[in-house]
């Protein structure tokens, strides 16, 4: 029987040209080793295995693996796709949750960390005055900001941004959860994917 709480662990995924381009359950991952669509790499020694040579490797017995009842099956760190040259777009989606990634949960106008309870999304043109809801119009403010600053523009309100809201330029495709990115994943993603803070 599988362990599903190993199942949901990540694994990095590679194009054909083994640029990395996203992450998957380690679930999928076997999925796609299982039927040819990938190959394991061990990021050691860059070598390459297709299932049945994958699961005929041994596992040390402090090892989380995979286990069914007949085997017991490394976890693929990193797969490198048989077909697929490509690259997904990087787009990163407009979203409350991203919103608070970029502004690291922190007022844009004071500076304060008041907790995300206290934190409110403001746009800087206000909507009564044609302001859209983009990466480029909307910021964190915490609840005394936001009040102060009502319908107004910044310095109508005499306030000042802590730096013009931009769209982030982090790759969405490759997050994963703080702790469950492998140091084996260094050598095939820069350091600037991670580099992005994370909320607790």
């Amino acid at each position: 029987m599988f362990d599903s709480s190993v199942l949901s662990h990540q694994s990095l995924v590679l194009n054909r040209s083994w640029s990395a381009i996203a992450t998957t359950s380690v679930r999928r991952a076997l999925g796609l080793l299982f039927t040819g669509a990938a190959k394991v790499v061990q990021p050691d020694t860059y070598e390459v295995h297709e299932f049945h040579t994958w699961t005929d490797l041994a596992v040390h017995p402090d090892e989380p693996c995979i286990r069914t009842v007949k085997l017991r099956i490394k976890i693929p760190e990193v797969i490198v796709l048989t077909h697929y040259g490509g690259m997904p777009n990087p787009t990163v989606t407009f979203s409350r949750r991203n919103l608070y990634k970029r502004d690291r949960s922190t007022c844009q106008y004071c500076g304060k960390r008041p907790g995300s309870k206290e934190l409110s999304i403001d746009h800087v043109v206000p909507r009564s005055r044609g302001g859209r809801t983009t990466w480029t119009n909307c910021v964190l403010a915490c609840m005394r900001c936001n009040r102060r600053k009502a319908s107004r523009l910044p310095a109508e309100a005499g306030l000042k941004l802590l730096k013009r809201p931009t769209r982030p330029k982090w790759t969405p495709i490759l997050e994963a959860p703080i702790g469950r990115i492998r140091q084996s994943w260094d050598k095939f993603v820069s350091d600037c994917y991670w580099d992005v803070p994370l909320e607790d």
